[in-house]
């Protein structure tokens, strides 16, 4: 079984900088797409950022310029680089992974953007 563990979420002043990182544990195979959605408080679950072990990403619009995703194939690891921090980015950031049909969730890590 898969599992995801992020680390890096906190607190952050405004303009700041945070680095997500996600391993991936349980599998030998290189994870098809990695990535992260988050939630902020009352509101759905949305899509941040992906990465194919191709290396092609996808933002949504609103962090697009300001945050970057990568990925370690070998160790199936996956960061998140978020500069320009703003208040609306506060949220749980949760790792996604995908396997063919086959997909996983971390358990989150909280982000709060706030002076």
């Amino acid at each position: 079984q898969v599992q995801l563990v992020e680390s890096g979420g906190g607190l952050v002043q405004p303009g700041g900088s945070l680095r997500l990182s996600c391993a991936a544990s349980g599998t030998i195979f290189t994870l098809n797409i990695m990535g992260w959605y988050r939630q902020a408080p009352g509101k759905e679950r949305e899509l941040v950022a992906t990465i194919t072990s191709g290396g092609s990403t996808d933002y949504t619009d609103s962090v697009k310029g300001r945050f970057t995703i990568s990925r370690d194939n070998a160790k199936n690891t996956v960061h998140l680089q978020m500069s320009s921090l703003k208040p609306e980015d506060t949220g749980v950031y949760y790792c996604y992974a995908q396997y063919y049909k086959m997909s996983y969730w971390g358990k989150g890590t909280l982000v709060t953007v706030s002076s």
